[in-house]
């Protein structure tokens, strides 16, 4: 994996340590929290409910053994012993003393991780697909384009106070396990009718407010040419986006009011009219990819008699290996997904413990190489299938085999207003009700998959309006509501295209929402066909049964 230079480190030490003289001027009353506030936010520290909350950036979803050692460090010397994994492969910590942050930092800085641009309206931290490096249907490691774009884009003096903050993911594969379509940039890598490395490039993706799903503005980009066009379409978006009106500055706005057309006019007129300056190297991006080596392993036999044979002694052993396994691109290996969507908890949580488990598992069976997914799920991208029962029973003993993966328990979640200052409403007990209602792990394996997503408000950190069950919090008077929505989907595998939910009907009160997401199973299990799954039944049947099973006897709200 890539590790970064003696550049990177003295650039972060430097950062800390301005940092930390903001701090203790803030402390000694000698800057106001209106002044100390942009300062805070551009090193990720923001104020919610209760506490500061730091949100430490974690690169396209890797980390080593080492990292994620020092971030159960942390979460245990300065936070309350967990942290929480996010929908933007980053880690929360929820309790974070103001004094303590600059330590904290320079703890990170210590092991290459920071908490720069993981807030303010800048390039934020770039995902990519979390089996990339591991997957057999891959053209290239999509890390590798990440980490040129990360380099690219940090501290970017012409784009550090963009119109709103902006988000890009990459994808290498034909199937989209980093959802593309809902962010501000979505590029997608594929090989051409030339053989050619080149990029679909959309843009205008985003949730929130007014969800909108990216359009592709140019089919075929040469990669030689991905910075100077990324750099062409921000510069489009810094000049015409809109600063006078926060719910109208995202990019997906200003695509939506000019058309995609128009706004790919703009944009190749700028792109032509540069010098390519911007473009990447040959030789750098060869630096860049000597970073993403692959890893060297040995193909084994495609079936493992140890494995087979433990999974007929392990009724357990034999369930975590259906649903969190995935094929790897070596024979005889596995990409293993690691569940925090245990019963009852919440999702995307992780102990100091759990953490350090997870780290001695990627040491040992994993290449060293943890991965963070946007669903708030860790992966072990590299596992020998015969090596399977030993990582099964590492992480049964920490509370982390659930065998859920893409079942209507493994709900995305955001903190809700347990802790967020910005929500309307709790979205971690709903999830947990949820769960705890489809807890039988052979109910959820015979309904199959299913995807909920919840948010606590209209921002929509829960992805709620792709989920196929989009479960969204509002505020009704003082109470807490829940507006659900069907037919969301992210365009991950098994899902089809990306697709925004439909609202099913008026919100809902706390109480109704877990009886309601039985209904709606409930509905789904009686108008299947063929074995079809949840959103196939939808797309297939409409609304009406389902707004049947969950209004039916309902009164108006």
């Amino acid at each position: 994996m890539y590790r970064q230079d003696d550049i990177d480190a003295a650039f972060l030490a430097d950062r800390t340590a301005e940092f930390r003289g903001q701090v203790m001027r803030r402390l000694a009353g000698e800057l106001t929290e209106e002044q100390f506030k942009p300062l805070r936010l551009i090193n990720g520290l923001y104020l919610q409910l209760h506490a500061y909350m730091l949100r430490i950036a974690i690169p396209y979803g890797t980390l080593n053994p080492t990292q994620l050692r020092t971030l159960a460090r942390i979460a245990r010397d300065y936070d309350r012993g967990y942290g929480h994994f996010t929908t933007r492969t980053n880690l929360q910590l929820h309790w974070i003393r103001l004094a303590d942050a600059p330590d904290i930092l320079d703890e990170l800085a210590q092991v290459g991780l920071h908490a720069i641009q993981t807030s303010g309206n800048v390039v934020r931290n770039i995902t990519a697909d979390p089996y990339a490096g591991a997957s057999a249907d891959e053209i290239d490691d999509s890390r590798v384009w990440a980490e040129a774009i990360r380099q690219w884009s940090t501290l970017h003096p012409e784009f550090s106070y963009l119109p709103r903050k902006f988000k890009i993911a990459v994808t290498a594969s034909p199937a989209d396990r980093a959802a593309t379509r809902i962010y501000d940039i979505g590029l997608r890598l594929y090989r051409d009718a030339e053989g050619e490395l080149a990029f679909e490039v959309g843009v205008g993706g985003g949730l929130g407010r007014t969800p909108h799903l990216g359009a592709t503005i140019r089919q075929r980009l040469p990669v030689r040419h991905l910075m100077s066009y990324l750099q062409a379409i921000l510069r489009v978006y810094n000049l015409h986006g809109r600063r006078d009106n926060l719910h109208k500055a995202r990019i997906k706005i200003l695509v939506a009011q000019l058309g995609i057309e128009a706004f790919a006019r703009e944009v190749d007129a700028e792109w032509e009219a540069s010098d390519k300056a911007a473009d990447l190297p040959l030789d750098e991006l060869a630096r860049i990819r000597a970073g993403f080596l692959p890893q060297g392993l040995t193909p084994l036999p495609a079936v493992s008699r140890r494995l087979e044979a433990a999974k007929a002694d392990s009724r357990a052993l034999a369930r975590f290996a259906r649903r969190n396994l995935a094929p790897h691109k070596v024979p005889g290996h596995a990409i293993v997904h690691i569940s925090l969507k245990a019963i009852g908890a919440t999702p995307g949580d992780c102990s100091a413990e759990q953490m350090e488990t997870v780290a001695s598992l990627a040491e040992r069976y994993s290449q060293s190489e943890v991965r963070v997914a946007y669903d708030q799920n860790l992966i072990l991208p590299h596992v020998r299938l015969d090596d399977v029962p030993e990582v099964f029973a590492g992480l049964e003993a920490a509370g982390l085999a659930t065998p859920n993966i893409g079942l209507v328990s493994d709900i995305i979640a955001c903190p809700g207003l347990d802790y967020c200052a910005l929500a309307n409403a709790r979205a971690i007990p709903i999830a947990q009700e949820i769960a705890r209602r489809f807890s039988d792990p052979v109910e959820a394996e015979a309904v199959g998959e299913l995807k909920i997503k919840i948010s606590g408000c209209i921002n929509a950190c829960g992805h709620h309006h792709v989920g196929h069950i989009g479960i969204l919090g509002v505020d009704k008077k003082g109470e807490e509501f829940y507006q659900l929505t069907l037919g969301g989907s992210g365009g991950a595998p098994g899902e089809g295209e990306a697709a925004i939910g439909q609202i099913l009907g008026p919100a809902l009160p706390f109480a109704r929402v877990a009886p309601a997401v039985g209904d709606l199973v409930a509905a789904y299990l009686a108008a299947r066909q063929d074995g079809e799954s949840f959103i196939d039944t939808v797309r297939r049947a409409g609304l009406a049964p389902f707004k049947a099973a969950v209004y039916a006897d309902a009164h108006p709200l």
